[in-house]
């Protein structure tokens, strides 16, 4: 079936239609009002109907053609003087809708010149009425068009810190991402460090079992298969956690058997006010936990160290009914923090994916006495036993079934490890130098918009009034000793030109400028003569 043109309504295009229907109602308010005020005449009608069907015709165009609109309503102003008050409305729209200035300034160029011969060169309408014309187009035309251009460039910016904005979060959440997988590789390795560890133990008893001479051919058999299977399961996770590494990665620092007691020994001696908080029997924690609570406790006293140097520090850890808390606060710093580049919380970031991957739950935030705390809920399991205070945070696994469990996590930072080695090219620097531009571009056009009508009003001025006043200044002293009833021949001291004569003056006078009537050059004295005689004289411009 075919379709037809009404069955596909355009709400977007409907909306249009509606918005230059408004538009037209509002710069034909002016006609309106002229048509309907009387006298009323056939001519008046007439003129009426032109002036309401050029303004329709400047709306219909506007939003295509903008330029075409002004150049319109500047034509219209011969047919009818109203056309004048559409001029500012449409040169607006044509800066907010042109995208292109050199037409626009190229199209008020030539009406300034077209005018200018027009009313000076074959309507010789004097220099006053051509000066008004011109202030009429600077201020009705160029200044309302460089207003929208102004606007134009201000939702420029706006879309621009918008889009700075976006980047600004997608490069964010991509560091972060990027600090999250790494760290989740930095796990892994760690699991490979212990359980290489632990399966290189057990491979050992495996192989002395083998070796055993009392031990039946069968089972020495299966010590050798079991020797060999985890020789192969030791190769693989090296396999794996190879692909994992980058070259740049560091080597861990942390000692062999290191604790949350020997950090807080090793800040101490650094000269660091650390208070340790830990029950009498501390529960010998899981191994994705205990790396989580020393990655804590090890994060918290460098954060402190930095921000907050000489504040005291609580490190502490309670037992829960369902695992362990484990916080480090300190105080406010008393003197601020350490010189240096600004923080960017990758610290944090690490620390709660890997407290995260431990089953836990990470909370940090500033104190209400200035301070910062640190502070996690990690589950300890069911496997958990007493152990040594002092040994707190020592993972040992060789004694625990998780050998599948950690394989498994391994297996998926696999998945993710070469996508965290790779850093995406940032966004937000491109972003910060297009709104930078489109910030530029907007005090630029403010700039314009104002000083641009101002700069050509003085100099429309420092031109129209010399031309205007010249030979045409009658001074006061002069003016003062003119005698009443006397020739006109015989004055002395008249100027050999006047000044444009006012709307409505009588005949028979004459209008001259004191000179000091700048920039419109208005006629200062007034001199009337009746059969060639002075017969007045007076000054009408206070």
């Amino acid at each position: 079936m075919r379709s037809r043109w009404w069955s596909h309504p355009n709400p977007g295009g409907s909306s249009e239609r509606w918005r230059d229907l408004l538009l037209w109602a509002v710069v034909a308010a002016p006609f309106g009002y002229a048509g309907a005020t009387p006298p009323y005449s056939f001519d008046g009608m007439v003129s009426l109907l032109v002036a309401l069907g050029g303004a329709g015709a400047a709306a219909a165009v506007s939003r295509r053609l903008p330029l075409a609109a002004v150049l319109l309503v500047v034509l219209g102003t011969f047919i009818d003087a109203n056309f004048v008050f559409t001029i500012p409305v449409f040169s607006y729209l044509t800066g907010r809708r042109s995208s292109s200035t050199t037409p626009v300034a190229v199209a008020f160029a030539v009406i300034a010149t077209s005018g200018t011969v027009l009313h000076l060169g074959l309507l010789d309408t004097g220099m006053a009425n051509w000066f008004l014309l011109v202030t009429v187009l600077l201020f009705a035309g160029v200044f309302p068009w460089l207003v929208g251009r102004y606007r134009r460039q201000q939702v420029a910016l706006a879309a621009a810190g918008h889009r700075y904005e976006q980047a600004r979060q997608h490069e964010r959440q991509g560091a972060a991402e990027r600090i999250r997988l790494r760290e989740r590789a930095r796990i892994a390795q760690e699991m490979h460090d212990s359980l290489g560890h632990a399966l290189s133990l057990v491979a050992l008893r495996a192989a002395a079992l083998e070796l055993a001479a009392d031990l039946d051919p069968r089972h020495r058999a299966a010590a050798g298969e079991l020797r060999a299977s985890v020789a192969a399961a030791t190769a693989q996770l090296h396999g794996i956690i190879g692909v994992l590494r980058e070259e740049t990665d560091p080597v861990t620092v942390r000692p062999a058997g290191d604790s949350i007691a020997d950090l807080v020994d090793g800040a101490r001696e650094a000269g660091m006010a650390v208070r340790l908080d830990l029950p009498e029997v501390l529960p010998v924690l899981p191994e994705l936990t205990a790396h989580a609570a020393y990655g804590l406790v090890r994060e918290a006293l460098t954060n402190a160290a930095r921000y907050a140097p000489g504040a005291e520090v609580t490190v502490s850890l309670r037992q829960r009914a369902d695992g362990v808390e484990i916080g480090a606060m300190n105080e406010a710093p008393p003197a601020g923090p350490l010189p240096g580049p600004p923080a960017t919380g990758s610290g944090l970031l690490a620390l709660a994916e890997r407290v995260r991957l431990a089953g836990g739950s990470l909370h940090t935030g500033v104190r209400p006495d200035g301070g910062f705390a640190v502070q996690a809920r990690l589950p300890v399991g069911d496997s958990a036993v007493t152990g040594d205070p002092a040994r707190t945070g020592a993972p040992t696994v060789a004694d625990r079934p998780a050998l599948a469990g950690l394989s498994a996590a391994v297996g998926q930072v696999a998945a993710v490890g070469r996508e965290a080695s790779v850093d995406p090219p940032p966004l937000a620097p491109l972003a910060e130098r297009l709104l930078g531009e489109a910030r530029r571009q907007v005090r630029r056009s403010l700039l314009v918009a104002f000083g641009t009508p101002a700069g050509l009003a003085l100099a429309l001025a420092l031109i129209y009034y010399p031309v205007a006043t010249i030979g045409a200044v009658l001074d006061r002293d002069t003016f003062e000793q003119l005698p009443v009833g006397v020739a006109r021949a015989d004055l002395v001291g008249l100027p050999p030109r006047q000044v444009d004569r006012p709307a409505g003056a009588p005949p028979g006078c004459e209008y001259y400028t004191d000179g000091a009537t700048f920039p419109l050059a208005q006629p200062t004295w007034r001199l009337c003569f009746a059969d060639g005689r002075l017969t007045s004289k007076e000054r009408i411009n206070e």
